[in-house]
């Protein structure tokens, strides 16, 4: 279910805050399959900044996007408080994990249906159509992100093609 979805029932949804470039965005609980500290990652050559590099999740390889990244802006800087948020993603019927690298998480919110605003058509700090609403919090605003775009491995597999296309010969 998305923040469309959500208003659609009129039903409180849960969604996981975190930080990122000290902005506060959100992602449906739902998506969110854990949270994990952030360790040592094995870069993949000729990956652009997009992609951090895998880990190794209970014998998986687990690709890692760096969101700061992803959003057009400078790689993530790692901090005391830098984690990783495993999420699941569904692409034309495939289940796949990604880990998500992040600033911080904050906490656990619900947001009433009624305070989800449908996503600015201009003025905002990453690609529109990332956005899945506007989350009413106290007097702000948290960004709640859409993961059929922010994750399409469509888009992310572009960008590596697009990276190996620019790299120099060897």
């Amino acid at each position: 279910m998305n923040a469309a979805n959500a208003t659609a029932t009129n039903e409180p949804t849960q969604y996981l805050t975190f930080l990122l470039a000290k902005e506060v965005f959100a992602l449906q609980i739902l998506s969110v399959k854990e949270i994990i500290e952030y360790g040592a990652l094995t870069t993949v050559p000729m990956m652009p900044s997009t992609i951090r590099g895998v880990i190794n999740l209970r014998g998986a390889v687990l690709p890692v996007v760096d969101l700061a990244a992803r959003f057009g802006g400078p790689p993530a800087t790692v901090s005391k408080r830098s984690c990783i948020v495993v999420v699941e993603h569904e692409e034309q019927g495939r289940h796949q994990h990604l880990g998500l690298m992040v600033d911080a998480v904050n906490a656990v919110v619900e947001i009433p249906a009624d305070d989800i605003a449908p996503p600015p058509s201009f003025g905002a700090r990453i690609p529109t159509n990332f956005i899945a609403g506007m989350g009413k919090m106290g007097t702000g605003f948290v960004i709640i992100l859409d993961p059929q775009h922010v994750l399409s491995t469509e888009d992310l597999a572009g960008l590596v093609a697009a990276s190996a296309a620019v790299a120099p010969a060897a």
